[in-house]
């Protein structure tokens, strides 16, 4: 039995408005719990493909990428922002009448458990990211240090003739 039919089936002595608050705040919750569990998991898939790019070494898809990633790690945190007071609210729901009824078929426990493995991941898999970025950016280093410091390659921006003190203009007219 779902966690809103223990709550109706379990609470007595409260009126219908605060039995429909709390189950208003439990579907909420778990809607908001799903909402940032799909947000998650895009992110750990923008990630993968993240990880793709790095190694491919295109610098406007990565750019692209990045941005990507800033909007959906800001849309995660405005989630959070208002899950947490749900969940205290939740928490306040659950323990008040029906401490000790709710069973295994309770959703949000597991939406919670999910979530929080997601979130673990995606921190894992952006620490990843971040040490293959910063190899790839001292390869890059490297490579332009190496392009600066070549002979061959200074010595051909300069020109044979840029450097003497001659004239550059001649008066063909006599």
């Amino acid at each position: 039995m779902p966690i809103l039919e223990k709550i109706k089936t379990t609470t007595t002595g409260i009126d219908s408005a605060e039995l429909a608050q709390r189950v208003a705040i439990l579907k909420r919750f778990k809607t908001l719990l799903t909402q940032q569990r799909g947000r998650f998991r895009s992110y750990l898939d923008l990630l993968d493909r993240q990880q793709d790019v790095i190694k491919s070494g295109s610098p406007e898809d990565l750019l692209a990428y990045v941005e990507i990633e800033e909007k959906i790690v800001a849309d995660i945190f405005s989630i959070q922002k208002v899950i947490d007071p749900l969940e205290e609210m939740y928490n306040t729901v659950v323990s008040d009448q029906i401490s000790g009824r709710i069973d295994s078929h309770d959703e949000v426990p597991g939406l919670k458990a999910s979530l929080d493995k997601l979130q673990a991941e995606a921190v894992m898999r952006s620490a990843e990211n971040k040490e293959l970025l910063s190899r790839r950016m001292v390869e890059l280093r490297s490579e332009i240090k190496a392009l600066r410091n070549n002979p061959y390659a200074a010595s051909s921006r300069r020109s044979s003739y840029g450097g003497t003190n001659t004239s550059s203009l001649i008066n063909i007219q006599g």
